[in-house]
């Protein structure tokens, strides 16, 4: 979504709409894959959710029509321990720390810059006292660093990484997760589920944690100003998010003509 899909205000793309009116006319589906949580990127979709299958929260959560598909979800011990970790990380950086529930995502720093930047991502967000007295199945523990959370709060979560999938999400997010939890091990269960191959899929990323689900889809596609190393586990590069790149990529592979999406959006 963010630097993909998303143009650089965060919108949709107008053009967006009528491109999913012919994928689906073609038997194409559109996964949203993204760190956001499941009822935001729904709130996003709200109008071509029927059939749609979502991958939300980094790969830890697949739904389909309100059904569960999938979810990997962090033991106790491992979420005890990470919010201890990072609220010592607290004392000395600035970070905030979202607990990302299957009902709801959670946060007991409640400031207003913060809650600002998780507002942008959870729709469905509870502030609380208390992280760990939260009551839900937890997805992922995202961090937002208000400085570079590559060189910040990555560095001080390396301990996890033994265990735990530690993923760079964004310039300013850091993401805790299952071992087996990433956006490509989604992807291959939904490939799996509906019988369709790596070779008819087609992915598009710019950030680190779409690095396996680029893996995923011999049709893989970096933005033209992803991250270094989406750049070199890509295929081929799409134009940047600025230029609409997934839809006028997307649009060449099924054979939609670009203006006529143009048309159509007005």
């Amino acid at each position: 979504m963010d630097g993909t899909l998303l143009d650089p205000d965060g919108e949709v793309p107008a053009t967006l709409w009528p491109l999913l009116r012919e994928l689906r006319e073609r038997g194409v589906l559109l996964a949203p894959a993204s760190g956001r949580q499941y009822a935001t990127l729904a709130r996003t979709f709200a109008d071509a959710l029927d059939g749609m299958p979502v991958v939300a929260e980094n790969g830890t959560y697949v739904v389909r029509d309100g059904v569960e598909l999938a979810s990997v979800t962090l033991d106790r011990a491992t979420v005890v321990e990470a919010v201890d970790a990072l609220r010592a990380l607290a004392g000395t950086r600035d970070v905030g720390v979202v607990l990302c529930g299957k009902r709801s995502a959670y946060v007991e720093r409640t400031d207003a810059a913060f809650l600002a930047e998780a507002r942008r991502y959870y729709a469905e967000l509870a502030e609380v006292d208390d992280l760990l007295a939260a009551q839900d199945d937890v997805l992922k523990i995202a961090v937002h660093d208000f400085g570079d959370a590559e060189t910040g709060t990555a560095p001080a979560l390396e301990r996890f990484r033994a265990t735990h999938q530690v993923v760079v999400s964004g310039p300013h997010w850091v993401d805790v997760m299952a071992a087996a939890a990433n956006k490509g091990a989604a992807v291959r269960g939904l490939q799996a589920a509906l019988g369709i191959t790596s070779a008819q899929t087609a992915a598009f990323g710019d950030y680190l944690n779409d690095l396996e689900m680029l893996d995923a889809a011999e049709l893989s596609f970096a933005m033209a100003d992803a991250h270094p190393r989406v750049l070199e586990r890509a295929r081929f590069t799409a134009p940047s998010n600025a230029e609409h790149g997934v839809v006028t990529t997307l649009a060449r592979l099924v054979g939609v003509d670009v203006a006529a999406l143009r048309a159509a959006a007005r």
